[in-house]
């Protein structure tokens, strides 16, 4: 009996040591439940300073690109951008024309005069033209100079040691406009012009034979106003036309042109030109005599782009 309570007490005994080492302590359970805390939050504190730090590496600039870098970049392109709003061409032509008109002395007398283009061309010696325009935006600005000399070796009969008379004419004219370009699309441009021409002739007459020699010279200013539209009609090809009227009696009493142009582009900066020009004016003075002259022909250049 003793024996048998003895068993049941051990093995009561023994059964309650089992369940006790399988059951850890509250003490026990409590620290190893801090710890897994502690891992969880540094492990999640660990987590999360791994996302704010590439979160901040995403929304900061690299070395390779500091954000000083983006002002510069700024003023680059805003110098850029300055620099190609200047424009400049120069196109220089050759006018091939022919001139008709009548001449008025202060007596009265009139008689007219005519020249051909071969006529004008074979008493050519020296000459400049061209038209030089620079352009800023839509302000354009076209300088148009055209100067030439013309000169004949006349022998006179019947004079001792075969004098020559060597006549001598020089015409020179500057118009200088400045103007709005009013439309600036892809297919067409229209400018609005004002501005002057100043007119120059000189004529000079020597003889071999003698000291007598004869020269004089005239010159004003005439106020103009004016435009022009060139068409693109493709890429390689357009068509300008335009034209100017002034005087109203400030130098001459009308001044007047018309002009046509075809262009072609052979390359970005580089277009070749050729068409028809038409000028005409009608100079007078108090004391009666004038002199009115048209002039017209062919033209020929090319137009040059340096910016």
């Amino acid at each position: 009996m003793r024996s048998n309570r003895k068993f049941a007490v051990s093995a009561i005994f023994l059964g309650l040591l089992l369940l006790a080492n399988a059951c850890p302590s509250g003490a026990q359970m409590t620290s190893a439940a801090r710890s897994a805390d502690v891992v969880d939050n540094t492990t999640s504190s660990s987590t999360k300073s791994a996302a704010n730090l590439a979160a901040t590496d995403a929304s900061t600039p690299s070395d390779a690109e500091p954000a000083a870098a983006t002002p510069s970049d700024g003023a680059a392109a805003a110098s850029t951008a300055s620099e190609s709003d200047w424009h400049f061409t120069v196109s220089p032509y050759l006018w091939f024309p022919g001139v008709h008109g009548n001449i008025v002395g202060p007596n009265g007398g009139e008689f007219g005069f005519s020249a051909s283009p071969g006529d004008l061309l074979s008493h050519f010696r020296i000459g400049l033209m061209g038209v030089v325009e620079p352009r800023y935006k839509r302000i354009v600005m076209p300088l148009d100079i055209m100067w030439i000399r013309l000169g004949s070796d006349r022998a006179l009969p019947n004079t001792p040691g075969q004098g020559v008379a060597n006549l001598h004419a020089t015409e020179f004219f500057l118009s200088q406009k400045i103007g709005y370009r009013l439309i600036d699309s892809e297919k067409v441009k229209i400018d609005a012009l004002a501005g002057f021409r100043y007119w120059y002739f000189g004529e000079s007459l020597s003889f071999t034979t003698n000291t007598l020699n004869f020269s004089g010279s005239q010159s004003w200013v005439d106020p103009l106003v004016g435009g022009r539209i060139t068409g693109i009609l493709t890429p390689k090809v357009g068509v300008t036309v335009g034209g100017d009227v002034g005087g109203w009696g400030v130098g001459s009493q009308i001044d007047y042109q018309a002009f046509g142009l075809l262009g072609y582009r052979i390359k970005p900066a580089l277009a070749l030109q050729a068409g028809y020009r038409y000028l005409y004016f009608d100079r007078r003075r108090a004391s009666g005599a004038y002199l009115d002259a048209a002039t017209s022909g062919v033209l020929f250049g090319v137009s040059i782009t340096l910016k």
